[in-house]
């Protein structure tokens, strides 16, 4: 699959905002057709709900190991709602984000973005020993629900960066 850098690396400072969303414990492989299944069901519930948002939506790697299980969300920035047991609110925490937008190969942008902090002299907001992350968000620049071909897909990395 072809790669396309459409802005960044850069580092964005954020405020704290709300997000509503689906979390659950998925295994690395299939976690793709796992987020695509759980955006038509938070689709289905805002629609149910009479919630309209414009997004973005995004997906949320909470903790990461790619042999075994992943601790995913997907859900919808700048939402505040009540939620129920499955949809719940959180928070896309504050901080710098290392942040960088492509259309394509996942995978070369996000080792080209992992690869990054160490040329400014910065760490991530992780655990590598656990695979938890403070903040690593796949923000879809582009609305699913009215594009649905992944492949004109803007989408935006942005991993939390510690504080310095």
């Amino acid at each position: 699959m072809a790669f396309e850098k459409i802005d960044g690396p850069r580092v964005e400072r954020r405020e704290a905002t709300a997000t509503l969303g689906i979390r659950i414990v998925t295994p690395f492989r299939g976690m793709l057709a796992t987020r695509d299944a759980l955006l038509a069901e938070l689709f289905a519930w805002l629609s149910a709900e009479g919630v309209e948002t414009d997004g973005p939506f995004f997906l949320r790697l909470l903790t990461i190991d790619m042999a075994g299980d992943m601790e995913i969300e997907v859900g919808a920035i700048g939402v505040v709602h009540a939620g129920d047991d499955r949809v719940r609110p959180g928070e896309m925490p504050p901080g710098e984000y290392a942040v960088l937008a492509y259309r394509g190969s996942s995978l070369q942008a996000n080792r080209m973005l992992l690869a990054w902090p160490e040329t400014i002299g910065r760490r991530f907001d992780a655990e590598p020993d656990t695979g938890v992350w403070g903040g690593r968000f796949e923000i879809l620049r582009t609305d699913p629900r009215h594009e649905r071909r992944k492949t004109a897909w803007t989408i935006e990395l942005a991993f939390l960066l510690e504080e310095v």
